[in-house]
């Protein structure tokens, strides 16, 4: 397999990579034929995975404009994966030129084009890092430059929590980031489950499988489970809810029935 000249030299191109993976549910080219394998069986199973992660970039557009509506200038995009059209700094920075942002990803090759499209950027940049590791995060150079943890700053965790297994605290770790983060903050947050699935349970668990095979286990939680990520934040109305449901800007009930796959939610520190 050849090696285009974006992939950088550590990785393994025979691997699928989830980041790779959500690239060609979106109709991205920073993939490679082991992710597009992947994410075909994904689809045979489940096929609606595409208008999910659409339903999840268009939550997090609107989920941004109402963050910059609200006076929030600084955005910490954890799990930011392969930056595509829309992305959390051109929708933050339309609406304030000085907004800064960061983005965090331990995915070589998201880290890499963040890198490429943020050049030029001085209000923006990437960290190569593991959201289970917080405080390596928040004590990175770039968070230090970017962002002033005194001031509220909008917290992204989209598509991400599903992939950190209960083993591995969670709870606890989105705790640490509220724990650091100035009150008025916000947590924007989506996350996977089996309610809302257009499917039967066996056949939704069989796409569950195929991450399980690449080692990348997704975690479906319930609605009471994702509900608990927002411990010590109130929620923004209409609370957590249907991706299409929060804060539409279109009609819902024209959306592709798999787009209610999983919830969405803002919340506000304390």
């Amino acid at each position: 397999m050849e090696r285009p000249a974006w992939a950088p030299r550590s990785i393994d191109i025979s691997v699928p990579s989830v980041s790779r993976i959500y690239d060609f549910y979106l109709g991205g080219s920073h993939n490679f034929e082991v992710d597009r394998e992947a994410a075909r069986k994904a689809m045979t199973y489940l096929p609606g995975l595409p208008k999910i992660m659409q339903a999840n970039r268009a939550f997090m557009r609107r989920a941004v404009r109402f963050a910059a509506g609200a006076g929030i200038e600084q955005f910490l995009d954890i799990g930011s994966g392969i930056p595509t059209f829309g992305n959390v700094h051109e929708v933050a920075q339309t609406a304030h030129p000085g907004a800064h942002v960061v983005y965090v990803d331990h995915d070589p090759v998201a880290v890499a084009h963040s890198q490429a499209v943020l050049a030029g950027n001085e209000e923006a940049d990437v960290v190569a890092a593991d959201l289970r590791k917080p405080q390596e995060i928040l004590s990175s150079p770039q968070v230090g430059r970017l962002i002033d943890l005194n001031r509220p700053v909008a917290l992204l965790l989209v598509a991400i929590l599903h992939f950190v297994e209960d083993a591995d605290d969670p709870y606890g770790t989105v705790a640490q980031l509220r724990e650091a983060l100035a009150p008025g903050s916000l947590l924007i947050l989506t996350h996977a489950s089996y309610e809302g699935i257009p499917l039967s349970p066996e056949r939704a668990e069989s796409a569950v499988d195929v991450y399980k095979d690449i080692r990348n286990p997704l975690i479906m939680r319930s609605r009471d489970e994702i509900a608990r990520f927002f411990e010590g934040y109130d929620m923004v109305e209409p609370g957590l809810v249907p991706m299409p449901h929060w804060r539409p800007e279109s009609a819902p009930e024209d959306e592709d029935p798999f787009a209610f796959s999983g919830f969405a939610g803002v919340g506000i520190a304390a």
